[in-house]
């Protein structure tokens, strides 16, 4: 069959097709006289039409590639309660090919990392992270230039996996373009299960209108936290239905609801509940038809127990509920997604007094809430839930080794490993990573750390990556290696 055949297959549409159009008619035309003149399609011309890879592809390609092994190390391995020695670590491709004896033999032209005697352990996991907003200011974030925000998020992307957090689960913003990049490899940073836009209701914690934009009609244009895929707003089943659909259609991993008034939110106080049973309901109906869950923006004992009777499978927050609902949240089996919020160097900067007043109240409520997730023995997830301060989100580390005031360092090193990747492979089908994440085991996805000493009896080591991280490696990629012994086998 020829070129010109294939190209003036005979049409069969109506005469209103745009195939009958006389720019189309010109177009086509044109494409079929050079398709004539060309040369025939074999593997040899393909071959010669796609280009070489540049350098910067090809020495990606050639690392993912390698086979390496770690020697001269301890490994804590995401869920030991101890470190464990003389073994070594295999790293091929991507994944982990095995955990094995030190005195096993090593197969021909294995590249050899010297440890130096530290302590390999998996990729850092920040359950509740916001690649959008964790660096420029709120006033920033709601006037600059749009295309701003997102450089200031990939360069936030970049210092992210430069603190060893090799994963994180974006809990509302549009990062569905931040992902794709780091996935293709033309910018650096952590793996990202997005939840895309959060859904709110009018008036609701991601409501950033203002008093001004009211009423609302139909006809009227979205706002620009909407347009830019910052939030959703949704009131009545049906419109959180297409919300939730929207999202998921966009990528969404899991789908985050605003079921509770917030600190930073102009209108709401933190005891208002918002949304409905049904309403909450839809978005899981939603979510569910995809293989995934929703999680929730909620601080109350009533906002989580809505939330909890709506089908949600995760809470985020929830510093101010009673031990009833905890005692649901277990009965349920629904994870916790908890911060350390506390009232001092770490507390995220409030624009007015009232916002400040309402975190005060909230941060006295975390040490119960700690309490009650370990008396009743939730599933608890670890985040930051850094916003709108750029020295605050180079603290995640600092964040991390904050808990020990409620856990073991080895407690709060699975949390941030292998505890948070069980949350994050929640999403199911949805989940964008697929294979293991948070531990050192035979074939888990290799995101590994380098700790220069022992975190599990130095856990602020991992407040000071810089110094402490002597290698950090995502997807068996080594993006920071400051170690000086390294040869073939």
């Amino acid at each position: 069959m020829s070129h010109m055949s294939l190209i003036q297959f005979p049409c069969t549409h109506s005469d209103l097709c745009l195939c009958h159009s006389p720019a189309f008619v010109r177009i086509n035309t044109v494409f079929s006289q050079k398709a004539a003149q060309s040369a025939p399609i074999t593997r040899a011309t393909v071959a010669a039409a796609v280009p070489a890879p540049t350098a910067q592809k090809r020495n990606a390609t050639d690392n993912a590639a390698r086979t390496m092994a770690f020697v001269n190390i301890s490994v804590f391995d995401g869920v030991s309660d101890t470190l464990r020695d003389g073994l070594r670590v295999l790293v091929e491709g991507n994944r982990i090919k095995s955990v094995e004896p030190v005195e096993t033999p090593l197969p021909p032209d294995v590249e050899l990392i010297d440890g130096d005697g530290g302590t390999l352990m998996p990729g850092l996991i920040d359950a509740h992270w916001h690649a959008i907003m964790a660096r420029p200011s709120m006033m920033t974030a709601m006037t600059a230039d749009f295309n701003y925000i997102q450089a200031l998020a990939i360069a936030e992307a970049d210092a992210t996996l430069m603190r060893g957090f090799t994963t994180v689960r974006d809990m509302g913003g549009p990062v569905f373009g931040l992902k794709r990049a780091i996935d293709e490899q033309v910018a650096n940073g952590p793996r990202i299960f997005p939840s895309g836009a959060f859904i709110t209701q009018t008036g609701g914690h991601g409501d950033f209108r203002l008093i001004g934009e009211l009423p609302h009609t139909p006809s009227d244009p979205l706002s620009y936290a909407e347009r830019v895929g910052m939030t959703a707003i949704a009131d009545g089943v049906d419109q959180v239905l297409l919300r939730a659909r929207e999202q998921l259609m966009r990528g969404a991993s899991q789908l985050k609801y605003m079921a509770g008034g917030g600190v930073a939110s102009m209108y709401d106080s933190i005891s208002v509940t918002e949304g409905s049973v049904p309403e909450i309901q839809a978005a899981v109906i939603a979510a569910e038809n995809w293989g995934t869950y929703v999680t929730v923006h909620a601080y109350t004992a009533r906002a989580v127990t809505m939330a909890i009777n709506g089908g949600v499978k995760c809470i985020e927050h929830g510093q101010l509920v009673d031990e009833q609902t905890v005692q649901l949240m277990a009965e349920k089996g629904i994870w916790w997604s908890l911060q350390p919020f506390l009232d001092d160097e770490d507390a995220v900067p409030m624009a007015s007094p009232a916002s400040r007043a309402k975190q005060l109240e909230m941060v006295a409520g975390t040490d119960n809430a700690y309490m009650l997730a370990k008396k009743y023995n939730i599933k608890t997830a670890w985040g930051t839930d850094t916003l709108f301060d750029a020295k605050l989100a180079t603290r995640q580390g600092a964040q991390l080794a904050k808990l020990t005031r409620w856990y073991s360092p080895v407690e709060v090193l699975k949390m941030a490993t292998s505890v948070n990747a069980e949350l994050c492979a929640l999403s199911g089908p949805r989940n964008p990573y697929p294979g293991k994440l948070g531990v050192i085991e035979n074939d888990a996805l290799a995101d590994l750390i380098l700790v220069d000493g022992n975190p599990l009896d130095d856990v602020q080591l991992i407040a000071q990556p810089e110094r402490a991280f002597r290698l950090i490696m995502k997807d068996g990629q080594i993006f920071k290696n400051t170690l000086e012994n390294s040869h073939k086998g």
